[in-house]
């Protein structure tokens, strides 16, 4: 049985995670956020090994989840879902109002399952396309 931990981490850590998991072929730097120190970084430890991230940014009540990755080697294992719960009991508790993100289109099916909907929000970026989604909490 694996170990797995969830912990608040320092913005620099979910770099190489995000670079690895969603943009192996574009320079490193690519994955930093401009606003990435003012943003609140959770990583997933799998037998104390960071093997995912996820980035929260919130404007009053209502937050932002961005560059939610798992390592390719771990994907589909379901680790992604506990992230996605934690940040979604983690805003419950801060009170927000609203949890949304950009989602990639092929990913959507993901976030369905956590009750988000799609917006008619869409754009291309980065060769992907995306789609806002969002639930209301």
């Amino acid at each position: 049985m694996n170990m797995v931990q969830i912990e608040q981490i320092f913005p620099s850590l979910t770099w190489r995670i995000r670079h690895e998991a969603m943009y192996p072929e574009l320079p490193f730097d690519m994955v930093k956020l401009p606003d990435d120190f003012d943003g609140i970084h959770f990583g997933l430890y799998l037998d104390h090994k960071l093997t995912g991230v996820v980035s929260l940014f919130h404007d009053g009540d209502v937050y932002q989840f961005r560059k939610l990755a798992i390592l390719s080697d771990t994907q589909n294992a379901g680790y992604g879902s506990q992230l996605m719960d934690y940040i979604i009991d983690f805003c419950k508790i801060q009170k927000a109002t609203k949890l949304w993100c950009n989602a990639r289109v092929n990913a959507k099916e993901f976030y369905f399952k956590f009750g988000f909907h799609e917006t008619d929000k869409t754009f291309f970026k980065d060769g992907y396309d995306f789609v806002v989604m969002e639930k209301e909490l």
